[in-house]
């Protein structure tokens, strides 16, 4: 419409999402975020009874949401979540692939169980979620995969695992908007977090987010809600001409 102005670019109403991972930190936010933008929210997590606190975030936000229990790491979960999505708002317009876990063990003494489930749920996971939601996607629909600056480079801790899931999930990006943008009309784009609070960052070792300070411009760790800024724009219509790209948000670590 020619008399929209920039913001109604970002804005998303009456869209539904699905974001997967949704349960706590990151992915609690994001769909706090596309609520607040207008969308409707499909929250999958496997920490069924934490998604409750999230559902009242979208609802105190004046959308309505649904949770589902989901394992992303199996086939069935992520046909039953978007199963739940059609039945209750019949459609899906967005999909969050957020779910993920992170291990930080040295490569001799990983054990291939330990490797495989990394590989299942961040890799494998956000390609199962994608190919039941693109069988129902219609034209105008966006995919944004949750990848890391961890597929890009590297940060001082053994984590093989997870930073080949996360260069795997570039690479499914690519490929997926190549089949899917011209074709389908589905916009497929991730983003690359640097140090944003997360359960994960949690878990780090004592000083370990200070000393990788030093390699971020802006000095800081990210705020959530900066990166949350970064989906909606990729998930609305003013990042309507960007397709099969990774946006960084990493406050300019990857220029050291």
């Amino acid at each position: 419409m020619p008399d929209r102005t920039i913001l109604d670019m970002f804005r998303l109403d009456d869209r539904v999402a699905i974001v997967t991972g949704a349960s706590s930190g990151l992915g609690a936010v994001f769909a706090r975020t596309l609520a607040e933008a207008g969308c409707d929210v499909v929250l999958g997590a496997r920490r069924v009874d934490r998604l409750a606190e999230t559902q009242r975030a979208v609802e105190e936000a004046g959308r309505r949401a649904i949770a589902v229990q989901t394992d992303v790491a199996k086939v069935e979960d992520c046909q039953g979540l978007v199963d739940a999505a059609m039945a209750g708002f019949g459609k899906v317009d967005i999909l969050v692939n957020n779910a993920g876990i992170g291990t930080a063990m040295p490569a001799t003494r990983e054990a291939p169980d330990q490797f495989r489930q990394v590989i299942d749920v961040n890799l494998n996971g956000c390609y199962w979620m994608a190919q039941a939601c693109g069988r129902v996607m219609q034209p105008g629909s966006s995919i944004v995969n949750i990848s890391s600056i961890l597929g890009l480079t590297t940060a001082g801790l053994p984590q093989a695992a997870y930073a080949a899931s996360k260069a795997g999930l570039i690479g499914l990006t690519r490929d997926l908007a190549q089949q899917w943008t011209g074709r389908k009309g589905i916009r497929v784009n991730a983003l690359a977090p640097g140090f944003f609070a997360s359960e994960m960052t949690d878990q780090y070792p004592e000083g370990y987010l200070d000393q990788q300070m030093a390699r971020v411009l802006a000095g800081r760790a990210g705020d959530p809600r900066e990166l949350a800024a970064a989906l909606v724009f990729l998930v609305s219509d003013a990042g309507g001409y960007v397709t099969g790209t990774t946006l960084p948000v990493e406050g300019g670590m990857l220029t050291s």
